[in-house]
């Protein structure tokens, strides 16, 4: 069943979770964020926990998880899911808001449109027009009665992201007096914890920034899996990604490797049109440990050495099973990716949301940032479109993240 709620109109839904879709038409002057803020009666935050973001994907509680953006043809979108029966003591709302990066505005932003599934019912909605506005509340979901309600707002903020957190009680940290022409945020932070949230770099230097949010360092044996928020390693002189799976196909892995001017490099044992096989880049600094090729072993495994050099911002893994190799889904031979410092830390993710469909070839577990603070590790597990041989892209993302875009590289070459 679908339905269509009107700006300022609000409806109860069958269910209380779901899941919320925003998407809009790609243009190379717009740069757009999701950003949701779980609120008390009072419409405020309680603290660092209730922004939910980038680089803060997922509530200790489950109540909101945003996912990572997808690129369907020219149409960017946004989604994140929701269980209101997951919200935190105090928390009775979550405002689902945008955020245009650019300072372009949201009267140039293309065929806007949201809408939030539940069950088997979509209610969508559709703005009226913007002018100036760099920021936008989307809409509201709130627990009414023991009911979970959802209201289409449409409001505007000229002044974005840090009108959006002054709207919810978060202060926002002035920048430096002779740096206020350069269009930034250096902090947004809650009155309970002053210093505990860096939400976005100089836009100038963007390319310099790197992601911190009291990330936990771990040790040990950690798993990781979509949706969870990313952990932080120390950073040893090398660590190595290692990908592994049940034997009776021939998975292939490679690194693609973002530098801080904005290069991607890919690090393979094989080609792809117009990109030469690189077994290593920088001298070692990312290095392929060769093709393991088919085999009788119940478990084969491939392995990626990093040895990370100041000049790399990210490194992404990525598995591929296509052109000869044989196909077979992600989920059938239990694929999975373990990044180790060989220091007493490893973290695994497993492609737990990988389906049986045999013709989807490519899957990107994981993305590690390199930061002086240690190798931020955030679990992704995205997986190509059907049929698809293209190789993902990586480019630098709205919220200054590496953002990893599937299916719009080259085409791997026939093995």
């Amino acid at each position: 069943m679908s339905q269509f709620l009107q700006m300022g109109a609000n409806t109860t839904l069958s269910a209380s979770k779901g899941n919320i879709r925003i998407s809009h038409e790609i243009s190379t002057l717009l740069d757009i964020s999701l950003t949701a803020f779980l609120l008390t009666d009072s419409d405020k935050v309680q603290g660092d926990s209730g922004i939910i973001f980038y680089n803060q994907p997922t509530s200790s509680t489950g109540v909101a998880t945003l996912l990572p953006s997808e690129q369907v043809g020219n149409t960017k979108v946004h989604n994140i899911n929701f269980d209101m029966d997951k919200a935190p003591e105090g928390i009775t709302k979550i405002a689902i808001t945008l955020t245009e990066d650019n300072n372009t505005g949201f009267s140039n932003v293309k065929n806007l449109k949201a809408e939030i599934c539940t069950e088997n019912t979509i209610i969508q909605l559709s703005p009226s027009s913007f002018t100036n506005e760099n920021g936008i509340v989307v809409l509201e979901l709130y627990l009414r009665n023991g009911q979970t309600k959802a209201k289409a707002i449409w409001r505007g903020f000229d002044s974005g992201l840090e009108g959006l957190c002054k709207n919810y009680g978060v202060e926002v940290e002035a920048d430096e007096p002779n740096k206020h022409s350069e269009a930034q945020i250096t902090q947004y932070q809650t009155s309970k914890e002053p210093d505990s949230i860096v939400a976005a770099a100089d836009h100038k230097n963007n390319q310099q920034s790197k992601p911190s949010l009291n990330l936990e360092k771990v040790k040990g044996k950690i798993n990781l899996d979509k949706g969870q928020k990313p952990v932080i390693i120390d950073k040893t002189p090398e660590i190595t990604a290692t990908v592994s799976w049940k034997t009776g196909t021939d998975y292939d892995i490679y690194a693609l490797v973002y530098t801080k001017d904005g290069k991607q490099i890919d690090v393979a044992m094989f080609g792809a049109r117009g990109v030469p096989p690189l077994k290593s880049y920088g001298n070692g600094a990312v290095e392929h440990m060769g093709d393991v090729g088919r085999s009788i072993q119940s478990e084969k495994t491939e392995t990626i050495k990093l040895r990370l050099r100041d000049d790399i911002l990210a490194v992404v893994p990525v598995v591929y099973s296509a052109q000869s190799n044989g196909t077979g889904s992600f989920y059938r031979y239990k694929v999975s990716m373990s990044i180790d410092n060989h220091n007493g830390t490893s973290v695994t993710i497993s492609a737990k949301n990988a389906n049986n469909n045999n013709k989807i070839y490519t899957c990107v577990p994981g993305i590690l940032y390199n930061t002086p603070d240690g190798v931020i590790i955030s679990p992704l597990e995205l997986y190509s479109k059907p049929n698809s041989e293209s190789r993902p892209i990586l480019k630098m993302g709205s919220s200054k993240m590496v953002e990893v875009i599937m299916d719009k590289g080259p085409i791997n070459n026939y093995k």
